[in-house]
């Protein structure tokens, strides 16, 4: 049987509030109070119940690990609105079996927009994981597994030992995915990719009667998993909400994951690992030698096409990036403080905080007009009636905000 390595990601954005034309320049409250409540609901539904239930498989087998990318706004929003899931993050790291990603702190498409802040956003994620959990990651994972060539030589500069992507057939030109591959270039990141239809299998199909597989079962899966052969890796990569708020809990999720990793356990043949067990040990002529994955145009693990049109396709994400990233060499040099040796001001601080926040990738998801089963799934996720709405809504907290940086 193959290597099976879990990887959840954790994220929940600041959502805007409804924003008014005819308050510009009176209302700066850019984001809604109905975060706090939504919040707390997927932590009842998910965060809670299934954080409780790794918590339980790594103390009672040694041998279950798993990976977790824990976005800084959905850190921000654990340590105001629900402590108990802070707490709970900090007991499984303490473990010693669970590997904390690197990512973007404010989860955004800046690796597409700008190095500089791209930078920035990571070193900030690094400072606040080091802060809560004293843990330095080793492997990335971008917003969305959006993934370039060019992205790669960037990750590797700032030092981590691979990252994560979506394994793309258009670029496998007919290559397993469940093989480590490295990126282009003389840098040769290791890249590990996800196993899409295994992982949608639960992420999104475990719970539709209509699927010919419904209801599956632990020990189908595991079956499933037994027809890879012992040198291959399926990654099993998924939002962690897909545990009691994608998929509720009446459904079985929670104790098919649990049945499934105990049945993992039990098989010899099995091993479960996380990216740094697997990339830690590769040689600088292992890295080299791997196959090469040339993405010359930039992917990511989202609808059917695997690209990036979900947030950068029509003429209102355009602008509304557009705009926001425009602002960038003003917001990141405004005056600082003629005290203190120049610190930056708490207006300043104030300012880049919400230009970042208006970064978070989700805004951009809203105003998508894909239709069909993607507009399914963007429809499911979006807070507005329309993404018509959700544009401009955030046109007028993005003026709202110019207009004070220029002032």
């Amino acid at each position: 049987m193959a290597k099976v390595c879990w990887y959840f990601h954790l994220h929940q954005p600041f959502r805007l509030a409804a924003q008014d034309v005819f308050s510009l320049g009176k209302n700066h409250e850019y984001f809604s109070a109905d975060n706090a409540v939504i919040f707390q609901k997927v932590v009842k539904k998910s965060y809670l119940p299934m954080l409780t239930l790794l918590l339980e498989l790594c103390q009672a087998h040694p041998q279950f690990v798993c990976a977790l990318s824990l976005t800084g706004v959905f850190l921000e929003q654990a340590s105001e609105y629900a402590p108990e899931v802070l707490v709970l993050l900090q007991q499984l790291v303490a473990t010693g079996q669970v590997e904390l990603l690197a990512e973007t702190y404010h989860h955004t498409l800046a690796s597409l927009y700008s190095t500089q802040e791209f930078n920035v956003q990571v070193h900030h994620h690094l400072q606040l994981l080091d802060q809560l959990f004293a843990y330095t990651p080793t492997v990335f994972r971008n917003t969305e597994l959006i993934y370039q060539n060019e992205i790669g030589s960037m990750v590797a500069q700032l030092g981590f030992i691979g990252l994560l992507t979506e394994a793309v057939p258009r670029y496998l030109d007919g290559r397993e995915k469940t093989r480590l591959y490295r990126s282009v270039g003389d840098e040769a990141l290791p890249l590990l990719l996800k196993q899409a239809e295994l992982s949608d299998d639960i992420a999104f199909r475990f719970s539709d009667k209509q699927w010919s597989q419904y209801p599956l079962t632990a020990q189908t899966y595991l079956e499933w998993l037994d027809n890879y052969r012992d040198d291959e890796l399926i990654n099993l990569f998924m939002d962690f909400e897909t545990f009691g708020e994608h998929q509720w809990a009446d459904t079985g999720i929670f104790s098919f994951f649990q049945s499934l990793n105990e049945m993992l356990i039990a098989n010899k043949a099995a091993q479960l690992v996380t990216p740094s067990m697997v990339l830690t040990p590769l040689t600088k002529k292992q890295r080299c030698d791997l196959p090469v994955y040339d993405v010359p145009e930039p992917i990511s693990w989202a609808d059917v096409d695997r690209d990036i049109t979900a947030w950068i396709e029509n003429s209102m994400q355009q602008d509304a990036l557009k705009q926001l990233y425009a602002l960038e060499k003003i917001i990141t040099t405004l005056p600082r403080s003629s005290s203190a040796k120049g610190s930056v001001t708490a207006k300043h601080i104030e300012l880049l905080s919400l230009w970042r926040n208006l970064q978070t990738s989700d805004h951009f998801y809203y105003m998508c007009t894909k239709w069909a089963a993607d507009g399914d799934v963007h429809a499911y996720f979006s807070p507005y009636q329309d993404p018509y709405e959700a544009y401009r809504n955030f046109c007028i907290a993005l003026r709202d905000l110019s207009d004070r940086v220029k002032q």
